[in-house]
């Protein structure tokens, strides 16, 4: 017997927009309305966080679901109903045993960035509830915070669910299985003045699936965050070999699905995957919901499912490779640094920087140490008979005050003084190793500097703080 399935919105929305979801599965699975709930969430008030809706749907559950308080069900979301949903799940580790299945249309798993123009005064006029009363032209500023690119939200939102441990999703069936799809194509017609590349008009496909890893660059002077986290003698004296702390990839990926061919009549993007959904996409969400496993292999369905639907596959049906980074930078004691410059360079770095990593860039407005990077890598993976070329990540920092500054690993080795506060070289091979480039993936790279007081010469007297003459 099938499993009730909980219907979650997106932004600005209503429950009312599954129903043509709710119609495909009452034709090909024979549920009927008991077995279908869909709920309706206010995001239009300024003062509500996405945490406080996941607490919502809990107590929705809980009184108004139809369902035990330990009910398995199964849970399809749009858009920010993805991070409504993970949030909930990551409030309670208990509570990934009720949910079995996740199907995500067109999630906005980091974000979107179009989370900045709806907090903006043109944002409230279009996107803004109109509805008269106290929240009149509100357009919900702080889960608008939650959902812009590189918000320290979904930073923390990851480690929370993705980069715990035991993580909310493995695979088995102890945690919900998931499964993610974004279309190819973004809108038409008026909305086309928000389109934005590698994107299905609001969400990013790079930027929709849990294919996620964690990466740490200690590029300060001396390894001092290395040196701190040594768990050996031998590493606290030489923390060199520890400045990259790369976490593997999940043992079991959960990429996004692309639906729909951008060249074909059918465009698939963030409003018609939801109200006109292709039939191939109906196939394989339909093909998720019958998913069954064997008695001696919990996830043998799974594993099953994602080998027929080759995400790998269907990445080549465009020819835009995009990754999403997101940067956190902070000095050796763990606080922000909101004012730097990242650049890549390839091989030895001369002449060579990577202008692609430089031409999409967003900056958290809450916080500006937090920044996402969009970048299409095509050209950067490795392929058969290619290694990938070397790669170079150079700093520039800024304190504003010319008393502290920071500096880091390489500093010494530039030709022009100030060309560059730190510098980290890796290998093609190191790079292949722990599969730096990898499209349609969200990178986290946590990248450490140290904050000195100037000159950075010990031996010379400071500004900061000075000796008051004898009396």
């Amino acid at each position: 017997m099938p499993y009730p399935v909980v219907f979650v919105h997106g932004y600005s929305d209503k429950g009312a927009s599954w129903a043509a979801w709710r119609e495909i599965l009452r034709h090909r699975l024979g549920l009927n309305d008991t077995d279908m709930r869909t709920c309706t969430y206010i995001s239009l008030n300024n003062e509500v966080t996405i945490k406080d809706l996941a607490e919502a749907f809990d107590r929705a559950l809980a009184t108004q679901g139809g369902l035990d308080s330990d009910a398995p069900f199964d849970a399809m979301v749009h858009s920010t109903g993805m991070l409504v949903v993970r949030s909930w799940l990551a409030a309670d580790p208990l509570r990934g045993k009720r949910l079995k299945r996740l199907i995500a249309l067109a999630p906005a798993t980091f974000g979107s960035p179009l989370a900045k123009q709806g907090r903006s005064w043109l944002g409230s006029v279009f996107k803004g509830n109109k509805q008269l009363g106290p929240d009149f032209l509100q357009a919900g500023d702080r889960i608008l915070d939650n959902l812009e690119l590189a918000s320290s939200f979904t930073w923390r939102l990851a480690e929370e669910d993705v980069f715990t441990a035991p993580p909310r999703y493995d695979g088995g069936p102890e945690t919900p299985y998931v499964f993610v799809f974004c279309g190819t194509s973004t809108y038409s017609g008026l909305r086309e003045i928000v389109n934005k590349p590698g994107t299905d008009g609001t969400v990013r496909r790079a930027g929709c699936g849990l294919s996620v890893r964690a990466i740490e660059l200690d590029m300060t002077e001396k390894g001092m965050v290395a040196r701190r986290t040594a768990t050996d003698p031998a590493g606290a004296a030489d923390p060199r070999p520890h400045r990259v702390v790369a976490d593997k990839w999940l043992d079991v990926l959960i990429p996004v699905h692309l639906v729909g061919d951008p060249a074909g009549p059918d465009k698939v993007n963030h409003a018609t995957i939801l109200s006109n959904p292709p039939t191939e996409l109906q196939d394989l969400v339909i093909a998720a919901f019958e998913m069954t496993a064997a008695a001696s292999d919990a996830d043998a369905g799974y594993r099953a499912w994602l080998e027929k639907a080759d995400a790998e596959g269907r990445f080549k049906r465009i020819g835009e490779q995009y990754q999403q980074f997101i940067v956190h930078a902070v000095d050796e004691r763990g606080d922000p640094i909101t004012d730097y410059n990242l650049q890549l360079f390839r091989g030895d770095g001369a002449q060579s920087q990577i202008a692609e990593f430089d031409a999409e860039v967003d900056v958290y407005s809450s916080d500006p140490s937090y920044r996402c990077f969009h970048v299409d890598v095509a050209d950067l993976v490795p392929r058969q008979g290619r290694l990938s070329p070397g790669l170079t990540i150079r700093i520039i920092a800024s304190s504003g005050t010319p008393y502290v500054g920071y500096i880091g690993h390489g500093y010494e080795e530039q030709i022009e003084p100030g060309s560059w506060d730190a510098s980290l070289h890796f290998e093609g091979a190191a790079l292949d190793q722990i599969a730096f480039f990898r499209p349609y993936t969200t990178t986290l790279i946590r990248l450490y500097l140290e904050r000195q007081v100037l000159p950075p010469d010990r031996t010379i007297p400071c500004a900061l703080l000075t000796w008051d003459a004898l009396a």
